[in-house]
């Protein structure tokens, strides 16, 4: 007779640490929120939140970080899904921000509004008194990311001291905090590109359609392919080329560069991704391409 395994498959292992963790931030905070662009990390970041806590609804409420600047496709799912979910949806809004002082609009032509949204966040996250933020940010993407814990400690001024990280052993999370401070919490931190994208076909999730390869008008700078669109219009010495390509990552549109694929379907954008050498954000993030350290300042300053 074969000896019995209590040993979780790979996917159900993920998954269960995730839950776990969500559960948690309910436990221990007061005033949760669950962050949400539309984008494949937290479409599977939503999906968790329901095995957690579905059939009640959920205990606490959605929030989207909205630059202004975003692909229509991306919006249009997120208002579609939050609809069939019928969960709250908090839109914090980056326009908002620059109209009234709060942030002020970069120009030139590296020009982005994907800083700005720190200062948003922060407001929002005020405003409403949250004291926890579920993100759907991963170790593998980005090396100042890796540095974080699942449970990212943040001062009373939002912001992040990577020498200051607190211990986690045994899945021990301390969510001790004093008022006006909150932590970010990454339940899927452990999780890889290609995990997201396997747990996305097992669970038959939907994501918006430029996630899928399509043809689309690009320019190639700095070894990346610049959609072209009114945000990020070709430069005078560029020649425009409409190429197969698809998303890797979504989100605002001054900083983000599709690949180029003819993945149409999931399981050959898993076939694809399983070959892959370059990181999501190395292959796509204009805005990670400043300095080798970009990301590590945004986040010390209070971005996702």
């Amino acid at each position: 007779m074969n000896a019995a395994t209590y040993e979780l498959p790979h996917l159900r292992a993920l998954e269960a640490e995730a839950i776990h963790v969500m559960r948690e931030v309910a436990a221990e905070l007061e005033r949760p929120v669950l962050l949400f662009s539309g984008g494949k990390d937290s479409i599977v970041l939503l999906r968790l939140a329901e095995k957690a806590f579905r059939p009640g609804r959920l205990p606490f409420p959605v929030m989207h970080v909205d630059t202004g600047h975003n692909f229509p496709e991306v919006i249009e799912f997120r208002d579609r899904r939050m609809s069939e979910l019928g969960e709250r949806l908090i839109v914090a809004s980056v326009q908002e921000s620059i109209d009234s002082g709060r942030a002020v609009e970069e120009l030139g032509p590296r020009a982005s509004r994907n800083r700005l949204q720190t200062v948003t966040l922060l407001d929002a996250i005020e405003e409403h008194g949250f004291d926890a933020a579920f993100g759907g940010a991963r170790r593998d993407e980005e090396r100042a990311r890796a540095k974080e814990r699942i449970f990212s400690f943040r001062d009373d001024f939002g912001q992040w001291n990577p020498k200051v990280q607190r211990p986690e052993l045994w899945s021990l999370y301390n969510g001790r905090i004093r008022r006006g401070e909150h932590v970010r919490v990454f339940p899927i931190s452990n999780w890889t590109e290609l995990d997201v994208w396997q747990y996305i076909a097992r669970e038959r999730l939907a994501v918006p359609s430029i996630y899928y390869a399509h043809r689309r008008p690009v320019v190639r700078r700095n070894g990346l392919l610049v959609p072209v669109s009114d945000i990020t219009p070709p430069r005078e010495s560029e020649k425009v080329e409409e190429l197969s390509v698809r998303f890797r990552t979504v989100g605002d549109i001054s900083c983000t560069c599709p690949v180029e694929s003819t993945a149409a379907t999931t399981a050959e954008i898993i076939a694809e991704t399983a070959l892959t050498t370059i990181t999501e954000r190395g292959a796509t993030r204009m805005d990670d391409q400043t300095s080798e350290a970009s990301m590590e300042r945004r986040k010390k300053e209070g971005y996702f």
